[in-house]
């Protein structure tokens, strides 16, 4: 799905939502995860002090659920996302981890927090 337009409704939703639920293959229901959507992309940091990544570390799939902070959390829409993992140094990593790191609450380590990132997490990019 990389390098295909964002259907509005996609991008609108997934923009004002700073939580998704995820489905990705091997894990038994949706799991709730952080991110940031940039351009298009929603970046999502796991592993180390951060949240798990919900399934098959190896999956290059997931299913994205934005639901609705206003309306009961009713689902808003629902779709289909291809998982890259960024390394770090990338020029993929280098462009989301800076925004990644002022959004990022309750920052355990600071300003330190990229360089853990790097060192005990992973990186994914949802396209």
């Amino acid at each position: 799905m990389a390098g295909v337009p964002v259907p509005a409704i996609v991008d609108e939703a997934t923009r004002r939502s700073p939580v998704v639920w995820l489905e990705v293959p091997g894990a038994d229901r949706p799991q709730l995860v952080w991110l940031l959507w940039q351009d298009g992309v929603a970046y999502v940091v796991t592993g180390g002090l951060e949240q798990p990544w919900p399934g098959d570390p190896a999956a290059t799939t997931a299913v994205v659920l934005v639901r609705s902070k206003d309306r009961g959390s009713d689902l808003l829409v629902r779709w289909e996302a291809d998982v890259e993992v960024l390394a770090p140094g990338s020029t993929g990593w280098d462009a989301a981890v800076p925004a990644l790191h002022v959004k990022r609450q309750n920052r355990v380590d600071g300003e330190a927090q990229p360089e853990r990132w790097a060192r005990d997490c992973v990186l994914r990019a949802l396209t």
